[in-house]
């Protein structure tokens, strides 16, 4: 394989960010070593996803993934991803990625990530 099936964008100056990565990675040890998933530190390329539309601060609010096509995905949707590459846990992308329950996801995850990023910019992680 040539490139990441999946590289996920997120801030490591977000002690919550960096902590739920590190746990999400450690149980990705395998897929990282085949190359099926890449993170990234955002702060140390910020204007990696430019072409994308997405803004420095647009990844310190929320998770930002490219896929293999190059698409982006934003938010919940990284989670899902993330949830459907990991053994054990895809159960929770199809519990919580359906057609019904996704918009609530979406909702829920989106008033999450505003929160903690207005907690991060008070604390002055930037």
């Amino acid at each position: 394989m040539s490139g990441s099936e999946l590289t996920v964008w997120y801030n490591t100056r977000c002690p919550v960010c960096d902590a739920g990565i590190d746990w999400q990675r450690s149980k990705l040890v395998a897929a990282m070593r085949e190359g099926y998933i890449a993170f990234k530190d955002i702060n140390q390329a910020p204007d990696a996803l430019a072409a994308y539309g997405a803004s420095l601060d647009d990844v310190r609010r929320r998770l930002h993934a490219t896929d293999e096509a190059g698409r982006l995905i934003v938010g919940a949707d990284v989670a899902i991803a993330l949830w459907r590459l990991t053994k054990g846990e895809a159960w929770l992308a199809t519990l919580f990625g359906n057609r019904v329950m996704l918009p609530l996801t979406r909702f829920a995850y989106d008033r999450f990530a505003d929160l903690l990023f207005a907690w991060n910019r008070r604390k002055g992680r930037w």
